[in-house]
């Protein structure tokens, strides 16, 4: 490779780190170009999925102001750049990983945070973020509606109170 292919391929790596939201490192050793393919077939619109030279990502990543990367550089180094939901790109690379165990996730970077391949299992075990943002929303609601439910309670608790005292003068004839 020449200077200024490697040159412009550092410049084209950090531009996917800077325009990342993660990065997950892979290991792809024994996996066919068919099996690449399904797997960034896979990942959607949630990620980029690229191999990259070691010492090439290393340069772009501290460029890009990621450290956390510099020991998982190593061996055949491929990476998905997550553009989209995290989780679901990590859901969609744990999958494909059972389905292919010889791609082997080694770690990565979430908004800045370097992330152990347990984390990156953990974080395709959350729901995604819509599903979340609907939850929270429920939870919200409902808080909205037991308070609406208290509040109109207060006025109809007064009148009957208003009503009990009103009929116990009747009766006691003042």
């Amino acid at each position: 490779m020449a200077k200024a292919e490697k040159a412009g391929a550092v410049d084209e790596l950090k531009a996917e780190f800077d325009g990342s939201s993660a990065a997950v490192l892979t290991e792809y050793r024994g996996l066919t170009v068919a099996q690449l393919k399904q797997l960034r077939v896979s990942l959607g619109g949630h990620a980029k999925f690229a191999v990259a030279k070691n010492t090439l990502a290393k340069i772009a990543a501290n460029n890009a102001g990621i450290t956390a990367l510099d020991d998982l550089l190593y061996g055949p180094t491929a990476i998905a750049f997550v553009k989209g939901d995290v989780v679901e790109a990590a859901k969609g690379l744990r999958e494909f990983a059972k389905a292919n165990p010889l791609l082997v996730i080694k770690g990565g970077v979430v908004d800045g945070k370097s992330m152990t391949p347990a984390e990156i299992s953990k974080l395709a075990d959350l729901e995604s973020r819509e599903v979340l943002l609907a939850k929270l929303a429920g939870a919200l609601k409902a808080k909205q509606s037991t308070a609406a439910a208290t509040f109109a309670a207060l006025p109809t608790q007064m009148a009957r109170l208003a009503e009990a005292l009103r009929a116990k003068r009747e009766e006691s004839g003042e």
